[in-house]
């Protein structure tokens, strides 16, 4: 047998017992946070050779950023745990019931969806929020990072598994692929027989080779061609402050922005200001002719890869468009589906906008950089969906669990 075959078969018993095992999740999530903050050193120790690995390896700083683990982000992670642990449980919650002429009494509840499978990049945080979600969810998960975090990841998974079996579950509930080649990746997408949906985090590469080579489910998540448009009507300071946020506060994550639009009757004197702000960071403008027009020789000049590209580094394109309807046209044809937001004071146009774009999240005169689930009141979240179904948006705890129908009767027959 295949190691991802024993696996899958450890998640399906452990993910059983996850099903019923009630206040003892809670139980087992702060006994992970309580470890997390006790191996403070050897966390940051295993991290330390990922990074080392990753500068020798040509990472960029942004991927480094997203890599690193230091005191400070460990306390984050830890409390992020408790923040889980202290959400309400969904499992077993009526979604709805009735009762039916004949008497039988019909009940809607949630339920675990049972193994999830997740394939994510260099992000080892990514790992204890994916473990502790799927586990409050009463889920088992299989998580396959990739070669940049292992050791990280190897460190806390270790330290998780533990921390669940100290608390009385079955440590099989979490587990990590250690093979970091393609092959695990691909056993993983094909692993039928155990897993019931997978889901995969990271960058449009990723996300597009999992979608179209698994054959288990899929919840598509991450990618992330976010856009701000400045509609004539904006107030140019706020622009210029959200576009700032929504760019460099971040800029390795899904929800950072990556084009802005400007609308022509505005763009001599947004663009300037907004140009202002973003120096302070060093960004690098990529622009169409327009807006060269008006930066001068400080842009570069856009091609059409440019409007379609993920940066994820401090760089970002610009387009000078002539009216809201081209925006929207531009966001239809670039946007991966994830978050985009209008800076505007017309009603109309908001309310056009909202409407006629389709994200998961569209912001009137916000930062893209609040598509959260933390950021929504949902709690930590396993990713932002891009998809319609099953979820959309960021996924909480609701959006990891089924339902299934329980039925009450004294005897009916059909």
């Amino acid at each position: 047998m295949r190691i991802i075959d024993e696996m899958g078969k450890k998640a399906k018993a452990a993910s059983r017992q996850l099903a019923t095992a009630g206040e003892l999740k809670n139980t087992a999530l702060k006994a992970i946070a309580e470890a997390l903050l006790s191996n403070m050193d050897r966390i940051i120790e295993a991290n330390t050779i990922d990074l080392e690995n990753g500068k020798a390896n040509g990472l960029t700083p942004s991927l480094l950023d997203r890599l690193k683990l230091d005191e400070a982000r460990v306390k984050g992670v830890a409390e992020g745990v408790l923040e889980v642990a202290a959400l309400p449980d969904p499992i077993g919650t009526v979604i709805s019931g009735s009762t039916r002429p004949n008497g039988m009494e019909i009940t809607k509840i949630r339920v675990p969806l049972g193994v999830i499978g997740i394939i994510f990049e260099a992000r080892p945080n990514v790992t204890v929020d994916a473990a502790v979600l799927c586990l409050k969810s009463g889920n088992a998960v299989i998580l396959r990072g990739g070669k940049e975090a292992i050791n990280s990841n190897k460190c806390l998974t270790a330290i998780m598994q533990d921390a669940i079996e100290s608390a009385g579950l079955d440590r099989n509930c979490v587990q990590l692929i250690e093979d970091t080649t393609r092959r695990s990746s691909v056993e993983l997408m094909e692993l039928t027989e155990y897993l019931d949906v997978l889901i995969p985090r990271g960058g449009k590469g990723l996300i597009r080779a999992v979608v179209e080579n698994a054959k288990v489910p899929v919840i598509e998540t991450g990618a992330g061609n976010c856009h701000v448009y400045v509609d004539e009507s904006a107030d140019i300071d706020m622009a210029a402050n959200i576009i700032y946020n929504a760019k460099t506060s971040r800029p390795s994550v899904c929800n950072a922005i990556e084009t802005i639009l400007v609308h022509e009757k505005i763009a001599e004197k947004a663009l300037p200001a907004i140009k202002a702000r973003l120096d302070e960071k060093n960004v690098e403008l990529r622009g169409c002719e327009k807006t060269a027009a008006i930066l001068g020789s400080c842009v570069v000049p856009a091609d059409e890869s440019d409007w379609e590209t993920e940066y994820g580094d401090y760089i970002l394109a610009v387009k000078v468009v002539s009216s809201i309807e081209e925006a929207i046209d531009h966001i239809a044809k670039y946007s991966t589906g994830h978050s985009e937001c209008i800076v505007t004071s017309n009603y109309k146009n908001a309310k056009l906008f909202t409407s006629a774009v389709d994200s998961a999240a569209v912001y009137v005169n916000v930062s893209t950089r609040f598509t959260d689930g933390g950021m929504f009141g949902l709690g930590a979240e396993i990713g932002i969906s891009t998809q319609k179904l099953h979820a959309r948006g960021p996924m909480g705890l609701n959006e990891l669990t089924s339902m299934k129908f329980v039925i009450e009767g004294d005897g009916q027959v059909r």
